[in-house]
């Protein structure tokens, strides 16, 4: 049995990367302000006999002597991370200062989950670990982007002066149940809509693309690379290499909810990124052959049943 630290565990994939790591028998510490997260994310947990929550921001230390560290704490959509953008550089960057200061005094093996993000507005098509990125370092979207690539330097310069263990994910667009039903992320969005019936709003022309992942394939690639062989430390893309169309999601979501929904055009906000898909061949080779199993149409349909029952109940 390991002990093991996940920051922000009542979010989106903390909660199902909590959940996994209990089924495996392992004892979790699920730290969280509850900013994006929220308590009914694990509230099915909170009888486990090795569960614990602890209401935390990472801005400030933590001190808890542990095994591993997920640090997974950060709003990550735009309507959340743009909302107080300030806070969001002081939680990746303070925030992972503070988890590597931990990991170094317990000799505690540390995972950052990174994000595509780090690619910007990408000039090269699909993305390799190896792009340097084309990021506007003082646009809207910068709060989140300048601070995940900060807390990266960070974490490498923890490793290389103080030996701490690291482990370096850069997750792409995920999906699935559990998803903050106003995060404003594309999924999320046109589901809710189409559930509404509402109009499905479309940002630019709707060619701009994304590749989506489901959260169970995000989860298994996370704990692959924390269990990696030791020489390995990243960055690593997790993401689904399928590529869509705005306007493709939208109809495979119209399709699925048998919704009356119509499709309407905004514009498209500034440096949204047109084009989005990883290149998964460095994750295939050293996480055992990881690539995802959940195709989108499979996974919408557990999304779209999530949110309807979501819907109803309120």
């Amino acid at each position: 049995m390991k002990k093991i630290l996940v920051t922000g565990g009542a979010g989106f994939v903390g909660s199902h990367l909590c959940e996994r790591l209990l089924s495996e028998g392992n004892e979790v510490i699920c730290l969280d302000n509850y900013f994006t997260g929220s308590k009914r994310n694990i509230e099915h947990l909170m009888d486990h006999h090795y569960f614990e929550l602890v209401r935390h921001d990472i801005t400030n230390p933590y001190m808890v002597e542990v095994d591993e560290i997920y640090n997974l704490a950060c709003p990550a959509s735009p309507v959340h991370y743009q909302y107080n953008p300030i806070k969001t550089v002081k939680t990746s960057v303070m925030g992972a200062i503070n988890m590597l200061g931990l990991a170094k005094r317990v000799k505690a093996k540390i995972l950052q989950a990174s994000t595509s993000e780090v690619y910007g507005d990408p000039t090269v098509h699909p993305q390799l670990e190896t792009y340097w990125g084309n990021v506007n370092p003082i646009g809207r979207r910068s709060c989140y982007d300048e601070g995940k690539r900060c807390a990266e330097t960070l974490f490498m310069d923890y490793h290389k002066e103080n030996n701490v263990k690291i482990k370096i994910i850069r997750i792409f667009n995920t999906y699935g149940p559990r998803m903050h039903p106003q995060d404003g992320r594309v999924v999320s969005n046109f589901i809710v809509q189409a559930l509404k019936g509402d109009d499905i709003t479309v940002f630019g022309d709707g060619t701009q693309t994304r590749s989506f992942q489901y959260v169970d394939d995000l989860v298994e690639g996370t704990c692959r690379m924390m269990n990696s062989r030791d020489g390995f430390i990243g960055p690593v893309n997790i993401g689904n290499p399928n590529e869509f169309t705005m306007l493709q999601l939208a109809r495979e979501v119209i399709d699925l909810t048998g919704s009356t929904s119509k499709i309407v055009f905004l514009p498209l906000p500034k440096d949204d990124p047109m084009q989005r898909r990883p290149d998964i061949n460095l994750a295939k080779q050293e996480l055992n052959g990881w690539e995802p199993e959940i195709q989108l149409r499979e996974g919408l349909q557990l999304t779209v049943d999530y949110f309807d029952g979501l819907l109803r109940n309120h």
